[in-house]
C-alpha cells in the first residue's frame, strides 16, 4: 500500500527546489569531486576519492527518497480539511497551563517537521494528542520529558 504524503505548499516547493539542485548542480560538483581524486593517481589508497564516492551514494539515496515522497504528495490547501478540529495543516495556538505560556504549533508530515520553526509533525506524541481536538479543550500529553498540559485556544488553517 503507497502512503500518500502530506505537505504544504511551501514544503512542497521547497522539497522539489532541492530535488532539483540535488539532481542538477550537486552531482555535477560530486562527479568533479570524484575526477579530481582520480587522478591523483592510485585509487585503492585514495581518501579523497573514497569520500566522494561515499557522498555520492549518499546523494543518489537521497534524491531516490525525495523522488518516492514527491510521487505521492498531497498539497494541504488543496484537501477539504475541517476548521473546527486539529489536523495536518492547523495552526494551534496553545496555552501551556503549567508555564502558563502561549505556544503556537503547526501540524505537518514527518517530512516537513521543523521543531525549531513551530511546524511538529502528526506522529509526534504533541501532535498525535492534539489531532482531532477542539478550542477549549484541555490536553494532557505525556512526552519523554513528562507531562504536558495545554489548552486549546485558537485553530486556524494554512492559507
Amino acid at each position: 500500500m503507497i502512503r500518500e504524503t502530506y505537505l504544504t505548499r511551501d514544503g512542497y516547493e521547497r522539497m522539489k527546489k532541492e530535488l532539483h539542485h540535488m539532481k542538477y548542480i550537486r552531482r555535477q560538483e560530486i562527479a568533479r569531486e570524484i575526477g579530481v581524486a582520480r587522478a591523483h593517481g592510485d585509487i585503492s589508497e585514495n581518501a579523497e576519492y573514497d569520500a566522494a564516492k561515499e557522498a555520492q551514494g549518499l546523494l543518489e539515496k537521497r534524491i531516490h527518497e525525495m523522488e518516492k515522497i514527491l510521487a505521492r504528495v498531497r498539497v494541504i490547501e488543496d484537501e477539504n480539511i475541517p476548521e473546527d478540529k486539529i489536523y495536518i495543516g492547523a495552526i494551534v495556538d496553545l496555552l501551556d497551563v503549567d508555564q502558563n505560556k502561549e505556544i503556537r504549533y503547526i501540524l505537518v508530515s514527518e517530512e516537513e517537521a521543523d521543531f525549531a520553526k513551530g511546524m511538529i509533525s502528526t506522529t509526534a506524541p504533541v501532535g498525535k494528542a492534539l489531532l482531532g481536538r477542539e478550542e477549549g479543550d484541555e490536553v494532557t500529553i505525556k512526552v519523554p520529558a513528562g507531562t504536558l498540559r495545554y489548552e486549546i485556544l485558537k485553530i486556524a488553517r494554512l492559507k
